[in-house]
């Protein structure tokens, strides 16, 4: 059998579906299977688990933390996704702390992503698997950001001294040519690139006093 599920599920607009907690998006795993079995009839999941003195649990482990392992097959193609179980914060959640709801929570999260390897959602998730910033990249964004908001402070000033007897028309005229260009909008204050944000400091002094 062809596998087409990617090409049509890719295109479902899941948008009203999804929630948003702590900047992350998630997507609504009772709605995604509803979908997904909507269009591909026979569709199937699979919960792995490990065998214990206990009998077959649902979760695996390193001895600090755990994580599932879920699967989603549809027209005869499994994808497999495996997950941490986290706590709200998205921390993986230490052994000995992790309850029964926390692994059920998981399984769901998992059983989502399984499905968007399938193309159901798959674009909430871009980006999700950048590296996170190292505490030095953090650093020295926050510390360019202070500079970026002094540069706009001076240049707002500057420009409202340039454009203070203008009509809008002109004042228009003015971003069009002296801001546009450089920042590429004529939103300087939203720009949060130093590059530009110092050509445009740049450009303003040396024009200053002019027409």
């Amino acid at each position: 059998m062809e596998y087409t599920a990617f090409r049509k599920l890719r295109t479902i607009d899941v948008n009203e579906h999804t929630e948003k907690k702590n900047g992350l998006t998630y997507l609504s795993w009772a709605w995604a299977w509803d979908q997904i079995n909507e269009q591909f009839p026979g569709t199937t999941f699979t919960v792995y688990e490990r065998e214990t003195e206990y009998g077959p649990c649902n979760y695996f482990t390193d001895g600090k933390t755990c994580w599932v392992k879920t699967g989603v097959t549809v027209q005869g193609l499994e994808y497999i996704e495996m997950l941490p179980v986290m706590d709200f914060k998205n921390r993986s959640i230490p052994l000995e702390q992790v309850t029964s709801m926390d692994v059920n929570k998981a399984i769901q999260r998992s059983l989502t992503k399984a499905a968007a390897r399938h193309g159901l959602g798959l674009y909430i998730y871009a980006g999700e698997d950048l590296p996170e910033e190292s505490e030095e990249d953090k650093k020295r964004k926050a510390e360019e950001a202070v500079v970026i908001a002094k540069i706009v402070k001076e240049i707002d000033d500057l420009i409202k001294e340039r454009t203070k007897d203008m009509d809008t028309a002109a004042k228009k005229a003015f971003a069009e040519k002296a801001i546009k260009p450089i920042i590429g909008s004529y939103n300087y204050k939203a720009c949060t690139d130093l590059g530009r944000v110092s050509e445009l400091l740049a450009f303003l002094k040396e024009t200053k006093g002019a027409a």
